[in-house]
């Protein structure tokens, strides 16, 4: 079965150096970094320090040649038409930082800030922002050494970069502000010392190369890619499950339908799901030529069937909406990998000694791919709430209990007592409200701010940061999804699945035990959301399957 991309990082103890160069940094390797267990040491790439060399020498020329240049011999934004003298602009760089600091809301998530680090080296790496190489490796120690600024949320209008955001890390680099070194908060210059570095004086243009940029945005939409690949895998698993445990009609899943409708991502969410229905049955699905009246009939006239032709939409349609959300991390993928290396500040310096002075801080291909991917990450969402539905309600469910709860024998002093899934389908009902009420286009609020300079701008860090915040909530709907299939699994009967979602059974059934009357469930809902982000879930599930077929 294939996946978007693959797994974040390989199971080792001694991770190769990463080197930067602004060209090559892989969406894997920044998960590997941010999230990674034994996240790989960084540095520059010997070709990426003579680039920015060689622009940081052609601004040098430019100042002492009196040449006026944005944001380097010249203010900020309106203030562009301001000219001060070449003396000055260390200090209009270290005002730039003091009069960015001003976000709000909590601070970014460790991951969220690891990627983002890692993230704005590699751009710098590819040498055009004329900023000196020690200042980008004092960067990378940070992050080698886990001393990460802490940097709130909000702020950022994607354009001109995450200059607020981004403001934070840069005063971190000057030993101002505070940290966390290794989980502990701590002054910025306190840290650097105990691990040996040495703050660093920024030169003219080098401020505004650190925060003129869409890296902030980028981190959250990695992480927010990455967690989405995972989250089809699982809900084609728990549409495998749901399709078992309903008694469901497997021949929705057969290959033929959707070669009629070949997208790619749909193509690859319905082998998914033959395949963790069949792993180990290579004559392909059971009973996918069923006879839904359960004999054979010669008669006239009308007769009610036992079982119906036809699934409901949220078990038929799965791939189809699971899919689209496929291609949409496919296509976002690309786009996150031009971003994650490249150049995206203002202004740039040809190697040639020119200053060109453009846009490229502009976020918005990362708000576009965000926008979309929290539109197909929701409908997942609801998807898997719809399925819920149909597993817990008596009606539906095909001789599964009401709500999942127990069989009791008559006359047993709990029945009647008790409620089983019923809360924890009113809680996935409201995860996945939250979710669809945030798919709202961020990128459509577009508001003219800082005196009508910057008067469009992308709103693409909103957009990514909503997206991990789907992706989040349609997790929590998947966990408590998956809980509810192993409930009715036990119910049915565990004859009725395959090795694959056995397999799954068997690992949920290890954070939470069968439901044998009511009680809280929500850490139990942790645990496995837990398993669905880490790829536990998906890889013990895999690895069933490679010993099916093997």
């Amino acid at each position: 079965m294939a996946d978007t991309f693959p797994a974040p990082y390989p199971e080792r103890t001694e991770p190769s150096p990463l080197a930067l160069d602004g060209h090559r940094l892989t969406l894997p390797e920044t998960v590997a970094v941010a999230r990674g267990p034994h996240p790989p040491r960084t540095g520059l790439a010997d070709d990426a320090v003579r680039r920015m060399r060689t622009t940081a020498t052609a601004k040098d020329d430019l100042i002492a040649a009196g040449v006026p240049i944005y944001g380097v011999t010249a203010g900020f934004g309106d203030s562009n038409t301001r000219q001060v003298h070449g003396d000055k602009g260390a200090a209009l760089q270290e005002n730039l930082l003091r009069f960015l600091n001003c976000g709000t809301g909590e601070a970014a998530a460790r991951d969220v800030t690891r990627a983002t680090l890692l993230i704005r080296a590699n751009c710098l790496a590819r040498g055009y922002s004329a900023i000196r190489p020690e200042v980008v490796d004092l960067l990378l120690d940070c992050l080698d050494h886990d001393i990460l600024p802490i940097i709130p949320e909000r702020g950022s209008v994607g354009a001109s970069g995450d200059l607020v955001p981004l403001s934070y890390v840069a005063r971190m680099l000057l030993g101002d502000g505070d940290v966390l070194h290794a989980g502990e908060r701590r002054p910025a210059a306190a840290a650097l010392a105990s691990a040996g570095l040495t703050p660093v004086v920024l030169a003219s243009k080098e401020g505004l190369a650190l925060v003129n940029g869409t890296s902030f945005m980028a981190a959250f939409a990695v992480l927010a890619l990455h967690d989405a690949t995972e989250l089809a895998y699982a809900a084609e698993l728990c549409t495998a499950m749901a399709s078992q445990v309903l008694l469901g009609n497997p021949g929705h899943f057969d290959d033929f339908l959707f070669q009629q409708k070949p997208h790619e991502g749909v193509i690859t969410s319905a082998r998914n799901i033959r395949e963790l229905l069949a792993a180990a049955q290579p004559g392909g699905l059971p009973d996918a030529d069923r006879d839904p009246a359960g004999d054979d009939w010669a008669g006239e006239g009308y007769r009610r069937l036992e079982r119906p032709i036809q699934d409901r939409y949220s078990i038929r349609c799965a791939p189809h909406v699971i899919g689209a959300l496929r291609d949409t991390v496919q296509w976002a993928e690309r786009m996150l990998e031009i971003e994650v290396n490249s150049s995206n500040d203002n202004p740039l310096f040809h190697p040639d000694g020119r200053v060109l002075n453009g846009g490229n801080f502009y976020g918005g291909h990362v708000g576009q791919v965000m926008d979309s991917l929290k539109i197909a990450a929701a409908s997942v969402a609801d998807l898997l709430d719809r399925q819920l539905e149909l597993v817990v309600d008596e009606k539906f469910n095909n001789g599964l209990t009401p709500n999942l709860i127990p069989r009791y024998e008559a006359g047993s002093w709990d029945a009647g007592l008790h409620h089983g899934f019923k809360g924890m389908q009113i809680s996935a009902s409201s995860l996945v409200a939250e979710a669809l009420r945030w798919t709202t286009p961020a990128t459509s609020f577009s508001r003219s701010t800082e005196a009508h300079n910057q008067d469009k701008v992308s709103m693409g860090t909103i957009a990514a940061r909503d997206a991990r915040s789907i992706v989040q909530l349609t997790r929590e709907v998947t966990a408590i999804h998956l809980i509810a299939l192993c409930q009715a699994a036990d119910l049915r009967g565990l004859e009725h699945l395959s090795p694959a979602t056995a397999a799954a059974h068997t690992l949920v059934r290890k954070m939470t035990p069968f439901l044998d009357g009511d009680r809280p469930l929500q850490d139990d809902i942790q645990r496995v959301a837990e398993a669905v982000q880490s790829s536990e879930l998906r890889r013990a599930v895999r690895a069933e399957e490679a010993s099916s077929i093997g």
